[in-house]
């Protein structure tokens, strides 16, 4: 499985983390990293950015981080995903997440998402629960 970011970005490109503006700049078997400029369109009323754009963020971030560990011939889909949410990231700015795995079984994988503001900020940890299909 090749792990380079610029040869997994245009995957995600015509799907909703493409729309979104994620871009992968850190892919392994142990780590997901990408950024995300947080637009008005991705915001709530107060230019903060919306809760369902950062579960939607850090979601592929573990699904990526899932795809890159699966067999030959695997897929994968979320099963659950918790999200705390501890600071705001303001319109105009950019956010970062990185998903480490806390688990990589036969059957399912857990990976943890940690999203940070531009200047280091905890805006959100968020843990899910990927199936392994096929």
């Amino acid at each position: 499985m090749n792990h380079d970011p610029a040869t997994l970005q245009p995957l995600l490109a015509p799907l909703f983390p493409g729309l979104m503006g994620l871009q992968l700049t850190e892919v392994s078997t142990e780590r997901v990293v990408a950024t995300m400029k947080v637009r008005p369109d991705l915001c709530t009323t107060g230019g903060t950015l919306h809760g369902g754009a950062v579960m939607a963020f850090a979601d592929t971030l573990g699904a990526v981080g899932t795809f890159v560990n699966l067999p030959e011939g695997k897929g994968t889909t979320t099963v659950d995903s918790s999200t705390k949410f501890i600071g705001a990231a303001k319109v105009g700015s950019n956010v970062t997440g990185e998903s480490t795995p806390f688990h990589r079984g036969k059957t399912t994988m857990v990976w943890q998402t940690l999203i940070k503001s531009d200047t280091g900020k905890l805006c959100a940890v968020v843990t899910q629960t990927q199936l392994v299909l096929g």
